[in-house]
């Protein structure tokens, strides 16, 4: 009966520290007004992504041709003006939020799934695996992150899958080498030493001990890498190797309107704009929990 009190005191404590470590975390994050900004910015993308289909419609909108009204400025029926295809900017901006942060988010999941486990295995077992690994990732790391996410999409092809995949793996390096690090500082721990003398399996000691206690620099560094896919993404869609047109993405709308930079700005002012405020908001915000999660800063 008293060690099943015990049991669940320690479980309770446990939570306690947990909470308390999370709204120390969040407590700090919200002094710095930059990421405070960021977290606002951010906020209202995503707010723009889920509910774009009560903000624009996009088969009326989006997408389809209208050609009378082509070219036209900013107005009270189009917001952001029309393109050259008399399609409201407005509207392909916001469905834009939805196919620009889903590749960031999506690319960068699979950049981290992959990475950070051959980091993990790199980092914790040491020796020839480790060596291995790690050699191979810096024949990877050696080539351009755009140059290879271009390589890739070229021989895949273009489409919003292959794109997310030619980013993921372009960015897969970068988290080994960030997990890696993170592991060496905690595997030599005293509660690892613990979980081996009562005999846990390796893959339970680095799920369970290992990659929790090294997370806060994998966070900023995702939070970072979102910003830098999203860059990527709308580069790739740029020089078309991106999300294919009619499809509304923000790279592939400063593509269609750059031939008439020069007297209809508006057409790619806005969709620059949009690349420019989430790249800053996911950077801000990265800043800010660098910050926040570092406890010699508390």
């Amino acid at each position: 009966m008293s060690t099943q009190v015990e049991k669940v005191s320690a479980n309770d404590l446990l939570k306690t520290k947990k909470r308390s470590q999370s709204a120390d975390v969040w407590k700090r994050l919200r002094r710095s007004k930059t990421a405070v900004l960021g977290i606002i910015l951010i906020a209202m993308f995503l707010g723009m992504a889920v509910f774009a289909p009560l903000i624009a419609d996009y088969e009326q909108d989006a997408l389809k041709l209208n050609v009378k009204e082509r070219l036209q400025g900013p107005s009270e029926n189009h917001l952001f003006g029309t393109d050259e295809f008399g399609r409201d900017i407005f509207s392909r901006v916001v469905y834009g939020t939805r196919i620009s942060l889903f590749v960031g988010i999506i690319s960068v999941s699979i950049a981290l799934s992959i990475g950070g486990f051959l980091g993990a295995v790199a980092g914790y077992y040491g020796g020839r695996i480790d060596n291995v690994i790690m050699r191979i990732l810096d024949v990877i790391l050696a080539i351009p992150t755009i140059l290879l996410a271009i390589t890739i999409v070229a021989a895949l092809g273009a489409s919003m899958l292959n794109l997310m995949v030619a980013v993921g793996i372009s960015n897969i390096p970068g988290f080994a080498r960030i997990v890696r690090a993170s592991v060496l500082s905690v595997k030599d721990q005293e509660y690892i030493e613990a979980a081996r003398a009562i005999g846990a399996k390796d893959y339970i000691i680095i799920l369970k001990h290992v990659l929790p206690n090294s997370m806060a620099p994998i966070i900023v560094y995702a939070t970072l890498k979102v910003a830098t896919a999203i860059m990527a993404t709308a580069s790739l869609s740029f020089i078309g190797l991106g999300v294919q047109p009619p499809t509304p993405e923000w790279g592939s709308m400063l593509a269609g309107g750059r031939t008439y930079i020069r007297d209809q700005m508006y057409i790619v002012l806005y969709p620059g704009l949009a690349i420019v405020l989430t790249v800053l908001s996911l950077n801000l915000i990265g800043d800010g929990l660098r910050d926040a999660l570092d406890p010699k800063l508390k």
